[in-house]
């Protein structure tokens, strides 16, 4: 063990002596600074007494430590942070004998029962994060700051200054200030406000910035923590899907915030996944609105399912689908919200519908009825103006215009212009690009060709977009799944970047 030096000992006392109760700013800043040396050496410190056979000879090696311990007891900052605590708890539990032999032993036993740990009270916490409201930017706050956080989430009452947590929130959000991971959780945990805007945040940077979002979707929804806070805390999770679900309701044509929400919840299953089976909650506390018979088909990833039965499972989904959307010609309003939530899982398992477009860029004419069904339920959830006769028949006629377009040498010029029309006026342009864009990324044909095909239909600026972020969403797929294929992966790339530079 290495040796407590006389130069650490004078420079720790001096500091405990400066801090005092540690409650102006300056004090604040200062201790924050240096908890985590802090730590070190309380850490050097017990180190030593537990080397010490008594009492008596811990106090004759280190005679500073009484009034070393006994003034960091007080200090509350100090107090707030649970790893110092502990040090100091283990300290001074070295010091105390359960036999006294003598005048030193009784007296520390005493003391130690008075300069016992005090609680750090609500009041206390409040005082210290009004104070270090205006400290938040400071990089030497994180350890209070995360301290603070954790104490009061273990303390389960709101007993910090609110202006604190605005603070904390939004140098957060503005990258003015980094914390722990623990630390954002706990702040997450606390206060809905704070989870609520980081939910937005993310949302606001995809919607803001395709070029860089549709590349690396994936990384960014991990980066930003909320998966991981989702599988650990079922409530972040619920919060974080209906912000999403509000906003889907509002513009349910846009494909960025589909793809953003299909992201989440792939990075979220990955992150429950890998928890222990004993600390995970069951899926249903996680979906509670939704008919339970659709969770374990959709939130089966197709990686877990061989691909030769993906067909089948498709099928099943589909099944299921259907036994809800029977009530939906009603005006029971529960029966809307049972389609409605039936839809929205869809959207959030979307690697399904991905699947099913794959399937269809091979699959042939008697198996292509149910997924071209979920193609155009998942893109037209509802019967809006009784059209769902009309986008079905898009559907079935864009399917039969690409596998034309792909699988017969030349390109016939008629698919191709047929694909193009139904793209810039058909109800169903998204769908027709989902499709258009998994044959372009799985059908065999030369890539040369396929390269000719793609300038050739997809040219208009607004399509260009769209089609990042169907690409995006197929990419997370690919990255999730059982295995590789080179190719596929290649061509995917080249697409990215061949609309980017364009």
């Amino acid at each position: 063990m290495e040796a407590v030096s006389e130069t650490d000992v004078q420079f720790w006392m001096a500091k405990a002596v400066n801090w005092g109760e540690a409650t102006s700013c300056s004090a604040l800043l200062d201790t924050s600074r240096h908890l985590g040396s802090l730590r070190s050496f309380l850490q050097q410190v017990l180190q030593g007494l537990q080397q010490m056979s008594s009492t008596s000879e811990a106090m004759k090696t280190f005679p500073f430590v009484g009034q070393f311990l006994g003034r960091l007891c007080w200090n509350p900052c100090v107090i707030a942070d649970e790893r110092s605590q502990r040090l100091l708890l283990r300290c001074l539990s070295c010091l105390y004998s359960a036999e006294p032999l003598n005048a030193v032993e009784q007296k520390a036993n005493m003391w130690i029962k008075i300069n016992k740990l005090p609680k750090c009270s609500n009041g206390n916490i409040y005082v210290m994060s009004t104070a270090c409201a205006a400290l938040v930017t400071c990089p030497q706050m994180s350890p209070l700051i995360g301290a603070l956080l954790k104490h009061s989430m273990l303390c389960g009452t709101s007993c910090l200054n609110q202006e604190f947590i605005k603070e904390v929130s939004e140098a957060l959000i503005s990258k003015r200030h980094v914390l722990e991971d623990e630390a954002v959780v706990n702040l997450w945990c606390y206060s809905p406000s704070c989870l609520e805007g980081a939910a937005v945040s993310l949302l606001e940077s995809v919607l803001s910035d395709h070029e860089t979002m549709t590349q690396s979707l994936d990384k960014h929804v991990n980066d930003s923590l909320l998966p991981q806070a989702s599988a650990d805390h079922c409530h972040i999770f619920l919060t974080v899907s209906e912000i999403y679900r509000n906003v889907l309701t509002e513009i349910d044509e846009n494909l960025a915030v589909r793809a953003l929400i299909q992201v989440f919840t792939v990075c979220f299953l990955q992150r429950l996944t890998g928890q222990k089976t004993q600390d995970r909650l069951p899926l249903r506390a996680f979906f509670p609105h939704v008919m339970p018979s659709l969770l374990p088909p959709l939130l089966t990833a197709p990686s877990e399912v061989p691909r030769e039965a993906w067909l089948d499972h498709l099928i099943w989904i589909r099944s299921l689908l259907q036994s809800v959307m029977e009530n939906e010609a009603g005006e029971d309003v529960r029966a809307y919200q049972a389609v409605f939530q039936a839809w929205f899982l869809l959207v959030q398992c979307g690697y399904w519908v991905d699947t099913a477009a794959e399937l269809l860029v091979l699959a042939a004419p008697e198996n292509a009825e149910p997924l071209l069904w979920l193609l155009t339920f998942f893109h037209h959830p509802t019967n809006r103006g009784h059209q769902r006769s009309q986008q079905t028949a898009e559907a079935r006629e864009a399917w039969t215009h690409l596998r034309m377009l792909f699988l017969t040498r030349p390109p016939p010029p008629r698919h191709l212009s047929a694909v193009k029309e139904l793209l810039s006026s058909s109800l169903s342009a998204n769908l027709v690009l989902h499709l258009f864009l998994n044959f372009t990324v799985f059908s065999h044909g030369p890539v040369s060709i396929i390269n000719e095909i793609n300038d050739k239909v997809l040219t208009e600026a607004a399509v260009k977009r769209r089609a990042l972020w169907i690409l995006a969403s197929i990419r997370c797929r690919l990255n999730s799944a059982a295995t590789r294929d080179d190719r596929v992966h290649s061509r995917l790339r080249t697409l990215q970047d061949t609309l980017l530079q364009t």
